[in-house]
């Protein structure tokens, strides 16, 4: 499975946000609908018993019966995996501070796909097809907003092309703030720092109080970010045939100092995208845990005499007293990471 983003032409975002309304609408009826009745009988509603109570409504709402079969599947699901009685309303005024982005959900009968235009329900939506959709097959998608209120069509395809990995050896990746990531065979990827690099304009923007500006700002650093972190993961997956990687905790790191560095990084969007890009070309995949693994010597597992703790991070090399090894400190957890992969991939593999 893959998806693909397409945008869809400015002059169709009145249509799109009067859809969005009235999914909003169904949303909202059917999270109260299904709180009121657990408060009553103390059991929870299924997609198929919320079906009943919206009979009709896409006629009245101007919306597909698969889009109103979409948003009660989606709560149903949410409402499991957040494990709550009741989801956040979503809210359709854009005056307010919490108004929800736009979302119109939908399934494979829903669309029709025609010269360069998309159809749902009775209206064509213009868009700019760089993927060339008629060789693709859908098999669900939906409209969404971004914060600057342009519209995009999201459409899971099962027949996207894998990518060929040309690797035939394995690598372990330290990522890190002073570069993006360590390679075990001593490649380094650069951190791009692109809050950073935008941060002085976003700040004048801020204080002019020019919320068009600010949110093109944010948007343009995002865009550039997963960019980077496109193009990267795309080349460690043709060149590697197994890709291990440390599994940095982002979150706990986020509440720092170094908050903003670590959220500018992308750490967990890489990964993600290393992940599902892996599972396409049939590279092996692993996030292992780096504990310990700046302060181990990969040569001979010392650890007594390494750099430690905070006090320890500015020190970038350092030398091992048991075996007299010199260590870079990124490339060493690198090294290290991979040594933890082989394990795994050692248990992966069945014993003939």
């Amino acid at each position: 499975m893959k998806t693909l983003k397409l945008r869809i032409k400015d002059k169709h975002s009145k249509v799109l946000n009067q859809l969005a309304s009235a999914v909003n609408f169904v949303w909202n009826y059917v999270n109260d609908l299904c709180f009121k009745h657990l408060q009553r009988t103390g059991k929870f509603f299924s997609a198929f018993d919320i079906a009943k109570y919206t009979t009709g409504a896409s006629k009245e709402l101007n919306l597909h019966s698969q889009t109103i079969q979409a948003i009660t599947e989606e709560l149903v699901l949410r409402r499991k995996q957040f494990k709550k009685a009741k989801l956040k309303w979503r809210v359709s005024n854009p005056h307010s501070a919490k108004k929800s982005l736009g979302w119109i959900p939908f399934k494979k009968t829903a669309i029709k796909y025609q010269h360069g235009q998309i159809k749902y329900g009775n209206h064509w939506f213009g868009l700019w097809d760089s993927y060339g959709l008629n060789q693709y097959h859908v098999k669900t998608g939906a409209f969404v907003q971004d914060s600057r209120g342009r519209w995009y069509v999201c459409l899971v395809v099962d027949n996207a092309a894998k990518v060929a990995s040309k690797g035939t050896e394995p690598v372990g990746i330290d990522l890190g703030l002073k570069d993006f990531a360590t390679l075990s065979n001593g490649k380094k990827i650069q951190a791009q720092r692109t809050y950073r690099t935008y941060e002085q304009k976003l700040g004048i923007a801020q204080r002019a109080r020019n919320k068009k500006r600010v949110k093109a700002i944010h948007a343009k650093i995002k865009q550039i970010r997963h960019n980077h972190l496109h193009q990267e993961s795309t080349k460690l997956v043709k060149n590697y045939a197994a890709i291990f990687v440390g599994n940095v905790n982002a979150k706990s790191l986020a509440k720092t100092k170094l908050a903003k560095s670590v959220l500018d990084a992308g750490w967990t969007l890489f990964r993600t995208l290393l992940k599902y890009k892996c599972e396409n070309a049939g590279v092996w995949f692993e996030e292992v845990d780096e504990k310990y693994t700046t302060q181990t010597c990969s040569c001979c597992g010392s650890r007594q005499h390494s750099p430690k703790g905070r006090a320890g991070l500015g020190i970038r090399e350092w030398t091992c007293m048991q075996c007299g090894t010199l260590h870079d400190r990124d490339i060493n957890a690198a090294k290290n990471i991979l040594a933890l992969g082989h394990e795994r991939l050692a248990e992966g593999i069945l014993l003939l």
